[in-house]
C-alpha cells in the first residue's frame, strides 16, 4: 500500500533537508531512520513508499568500505587492547604473589625476633658469676 501524497511530500521535504545537511528534528545522519524522524512519520510508512526509498538509495552515498590504513589501525588498536588486558593480568598476578611474600617475610622476621630474644636469655643466664 503506497503511502498519501501528504506523507511523500513530507518525505521528500525531509529527504532535502537532511541532503542539504539542515535537519530540523535529527541529527543529521543520512539514515532512513533519520528520514523517517525527520518527515515526522514512523518507519514502517518509510519502507511503504517505495519510489521514495528509490530516490533515497540513488542519491544517498553507500557505506564507504574501509581504507587499508584505516583496517590496519583497527587491528593495532585491537592488539594493544590485548596486550593492555594481558599485562594487566600479569601485574595483578605479580602483587599478588608480591603480598604473599610479603607476609612470609613479616612471619620470619617476627620468628627471627623471637628466637633472638630466647637466645639473649639464655646467654645472660649462662654468663652470670656464680656465687660461691
Amino acid at each position: 500500500m503506497p503511502v498519501s501524497t501528504t506523507t511523500a511530500a513530507k518525505l521528500r521535504e525531509a529527504m532535502q533537508r537532511l541532503l542539504a545537511g539542515e535537519p530540523v528534528r535529527t541529527d543529521g545522519a543520512l539514515t532512513k531512520e533519520n528520514l523517517a524522524r525527520e518527515a515526522g512519520v514512523s518507519h514502517a510508512t518509510v519502507h511503504r513508499a517505495g519510489d521514495i526509498l528509490a530516490e533515497w538509495d540513488a542519491k544517498v552515498p553507500r557505506q564507504v568500505l574501509r581504507t587499508p590504513g584505516e583496517v590496519r589501525r583497527d587491528e593495532d588498536i585491537d592488539t594493544l587492547c590485548r596486550q593492555l588486558r594481558e599485562a594487566k593480568q600479569q601485574i595483578t598476578e605479580l602483587n599478588g604473589k608480591l603480598d604473599a611474600l610479603a607476609t612470609v617475610a613479616a612471619n620470619l622476621y617476627q620468628e627471627n625476633q623471637t628466637l633472638r630474644r630466647k637466645q639473649g636469655q639464655k646467654r645472660r643466664l649462662a654468663t652470670l658469676p656464680n656465687p660461691g
